[in-house]
């Protein structure tokens, strides 16, 4: 108890740093859709979900179409989700138009005919398997995916990634097939097909792909390191078309590198550039043979509280270098460079992640990136570094006024073990130290019964609050150890807690047996990257403020688009007009994927507070 408090007042008692002051009327951001989805639920009815959007009215109100005719008796006022007791087979088009307004007014969506029940079938087109040049064959699993709206009617496209089964992590030696980037809309119509060529090796660590509309003409670009060889949307070769930089051990440690914005509508390159952070002496990142010098990292940031800029990153265990550019719709244009080894700089050598995160984190209006155990600042200058070296994984949180950001990180180092950390300062704040390499944390508000989020690893003996109370032992006296997942977490259910999404199943704590209960299972689904078992994506893609899930299935010829068909009486704006949270999609595909974050507290402690345009009870 004495603890517990010591704890509390000094989370009391520290500086407050103000959170997030984003000058919204200023800053660019997508313009969204309705986004309206219909999903079967069971053979009697199908369930419509739609975006409440910041610009609506707080009290507007909605009715649903089904082929033109309304289905509801009474607007609907406090939700965007109807379930329609419609039992027919065949192809229903719905349409979901705010009260008051006429039909040609509303947003629609094709229920397919046949369509499975609880998720969207979208088609891929598989690469061909192929040969190495040992005449080895390989094939192709689809693999990360991102979003964007590359046509600009304010909905989603899926961009893919498809990676070879011959992929390697960068410690292996060995070559790889091409890498595979596709655009598809959500009726698996491919818009185009993007070859990396031979000159990019294939694996998690190599090619980080952002997707986001980067000079606001509403068409989002994709942008990704490239190399000789490679082949665009429409064509058109990028480089020189016969180099081969590989060497016998199929690594690439020589040789020109590229950045290529590609246009999101079509495929076609518009620019390549050299790529920055160059290769430079394989020596200065730690080894002679491109296992830490190929290590990348990228993520999109509004950088000047204005416009969002593109920074791709190279090197964590020992030299960090993170460079931010500019795209106004036809030329990328250097903004910063932030190298660990700049004299002055020595603090934030060795401290990045396998992954990234981006908020503004000092309350300047202007985005910082979280590098791990560093965070870089909106001007490319380092902030702070708490130098406790190399993790794999890192949650962004909010306090539950919404006035701090923490972050909350495992570390590798066998010493640090845990640590919840104010981001803005990297003040440690909870600390569980461990003589093991800790590989995976959460972080998630799963309990009610305790305020904000709740943290948990495998060195913390269990869940503990969010001031370090443990909450729930993993191991019960005379009982087997409870299994808490640290995977990815997804909002599902309906309610304000979150749940975990672990392989193709999704549970929830119970708090009053101390268990996992399993709330759905993906039948015929499959996970990615191996024992990491992430989905192609997860986030509020589309529909109501819940998010969604795209897995893959095993033979890799569709992607299934998971809808919770969970009835909620809750509505929020769309968590993708939240700066942190749309960020947080943009940058889940790079290395080892972590779940979205949002820029703001999210659960039962919001009861009673108005809170993104719904009074919550």
């Amino acid at each position: 108890m004495k603890k517990l408090l010591t704890l509390l007042l000094l989370l009391i008692s520290v500086p407050c740093f103000s959170q997030a002051k984003y000058d919204m009327g200023k800053l660019r951001m997508e313009k969204l859709g309705r986004g309206v989805v219909a999903v079967r639920e069971n053979p009697e009815n199908v369930v419509v979900s739609w975006r409440y959007l910041s610009s609506d009215p707080e009290n507007i109100a909605f009715d649903v179409y089904r082929d033109g005719k309304k289905i509801n008796s009474k607007p609907v006022k406090n939700a965007t989700f109807y379930t329609d007791k419609y039992k027919g087979n065949g192809a229903a088009t719905y349409a979901v138009v705010p009260s008051g307004k006429k039909l040609a007014d509303g947003s629609t969506y094709t229920l397919p005919e046949n369509a499975p029940e609880g998720y969207i079938d979208i088609p891929i087109d598989r690469p061909l398997r192929d040969v190495d040049e040992f005449g080895k064959e390989y094939m192709y699993s689809a693999n990360d995916a991102s979003i964007g709206d590359v046509d600009g009617d304010g909905e989603y496209e899926i961009i893919l990634k498809w990676d070879p089964s011959n992929a390697h992590d960068n410690a292996h030696n060995g070559l790889t097939g091409n890498v595979f980037i596709d655009c598809y809309k959500l009726d698996g119509t491919r818009l185009w097909r993007v070859d990396l060529g031979h000159n990019v090796r294939a694996g998690a660590h190599y090619t980080q792909f952002m997707v986001y509309d980067l000079d606001g003409d509403g068409s989002a670009e994709l942008v990704c390191k490239t190399g000789d060889g490679g082949i665009d949307g429409t064509g058109k070769l990028i480089g020189h078309p016969k180099a081969d930089w590989r060497n016998l051990k199929g690594r690439i440690v020589s040789g020109p590198e590229y950045l290529t914005v590609f246009n999101g509508r079509t495929g076609e390159a518009m620019q390549t550039i050299d790529y920055i952070p160059e290769r430079g002496n394989l020596q200065d990142w730690g080894d002679s043979y491109a296992n830490r010098s190929d290590r990348f990292l990228a993520c999109v940031a509004y950088l000047d509280g204005v416009r969002p800029s593109v920074v791709m990153c190279r090197g964590y265990y020992t030299r960090s270098v993170l460079a931010a550019f500019d795209w106004d719709g036809k030329n990328l244009t250097s903004k910063w460079v932030f190298d660990s080894n700049k004299p002055g700089n020595e603090a934030y050598a060795g401290q990045g992640n396998h992954n990234l995160r981006v908020a503004d984190v000092d309350g300047d209006g202007c985005d910082e990136i979280i590098y791990g155990q560093m965070v870089v600042d909106h001007d490319g200058t380092g902030l702070h570094s708490t130098r406790m070296g190399h993790g794999d994984a890192m949650h962004l949180i909010s306090d539950i006024n919404n006035e701090k950001y923490y972050i909350w990180g495992c570390h590798e180092n066998r010493r640090d073990g845990s640590t919840l950390r104010e981001a803005a300062t990297g003040k440690v704040i909870l600390q569980y130290p461990s003589n093991m390499d800790i590989g995976r944390c959460m972080s998630a508000d799963i309990d009610p019964r305790y305020p904000g989020n709740e943290v948990w690893s495998p060195n913390t003996d269990g869940i503990r609050s969010f001031t370090g109370e443990l909450i729930q032992p993993y191991k019960f006296e005379g009982e087997a150890k409870c299994a808490i997942p640290v995977n990815m977490a997804v909002w599902w259910d309906g309610d304000l807690l979150r749940e975990m999404l672990d392989k193709n199943q999704i549970t929830k704590f119970n708090w009053e047996t101390g268990k996992m209960d399993t709330v759905m299972v993906m039948e015929g689904a499959v996970s990615n990257n191996g024992t990491k078992a992430n989905p192609c994506l997860q986030g509020d893609i589309l529909g109501d403020w819940r998010e969604e899930v795209l897995m893959r299935t095993p033979d890799s010829s569709s992607l299934r688009l998971y809808v919770s068909t969970i009835p909620t009486s809750y509505r929020f704006h769309s968590f993708l007009e939240d700066v942190p949270y749309r960020l947080s999609i943009a940058a889940q595909n790079v290395a080892y994927n972590q779940p979205t974050q949002p820029g703001f507290y999210f659960g039962p402690d919001l009861k009673g507070k108005k809170f993104r345009g719904t009074v919550v009870k």
